[in-house]
């Protein structure tokens, strides 16, 4: 069974996230801060991690950190913190999604399954190689030149989604809708954060990602 795990210091929002997912059939475990959180990852496997922000002791955000440390699950973001920046930055800490509260518990749940369904999906070739950047579809894992590079799970959806796509100039708005599932706040500087990212993990084969004039991003093969 499908197992999440709920992080937030206010019981009563766990309780409705709880409720909602074991009406949509997922096990739901919870954590009250990011200190317990980070434990539970740390003994146990989820499938998707819900985390609060603004929590005691541990905030969000230094949670999300530390699980990336030991957790490549898909992570998505509540917060009542509406600002720009701060849903740029769990993007950059490699946050799947980032949902604004007050939220509404069955878009949370249609979140959920459509990160959990693209999880699923990879293409019929395994394994990709562009001269030395090998990319393992099914383990979702990139090594550059032989070493592995740190992406985070959404820097390697972006990849996917692009290297499946080879030559084809797709539009900032297309990646949100393909990547993201969601046009969470109509903002492309999402894209251009994380294409920023992934240049920089891919190293000397960077220049595979190649920018459109005025339009978006192709993945040159």
């Amino acid at each position: 069974m499908t197992r999440l795990l709920i992080v937030d210091d206010e019981e009563n929002i766990r309780e409705v996230v709880r409720e909602y997912a074991e009406l949509n059939g997922y096990d739901a475990d919870e954590a009250q801060d990011g200190f317990e959180a980070i434990d539970k990852v740390k003994n146990s496997h989820y499938d998707c991690i819900i985390l609060d922000v603004m929590m005691p002791r541990l905030d969000g955000f230094s949670a999300c950190r530390e699980i990336r440390k030991v957790s490549e699950s898909p992570i998505i973001i509540l917060s009542a913190r509406t600002e720009e920046y701060d849903k740029l930055f769990g993007f950059e800490l490699g946050v799947d999604d980032y949902v604004v509260k007050p939220f509404s518990p069955k878009e949370l749940m249609a979140r959920i399954r459509v990160i959990l369904e693209r999880g699923k999906k990879h293409s019929g070739q395994d394994i990709l190689k562009f001269e030395g950047l090998v990319i393992d579809v099914p383990g979702r894992s990139v090594t550059v030149d032989g070493r592995k590079a740190p992406l985070t799970p959404k820097e390697i959806d972006l990849l996917l989604y692009l290297v499946q796509n080879p030559n084809v100039a797709m539009s900032r708005q297309k990646l949100l809708e393909e990547v993201w599932n969601f046009d969470y706040f109509g903002d492309d500087r999402t894209v251009d954060t994380h294409i920023k990212m992934l240049r920089r993990n891919l190293g000397p084969y960077r220049e595979h990602i190649v920018t459109v004039r005025g339009m978006g991003y192709k993945f040159e093969a």
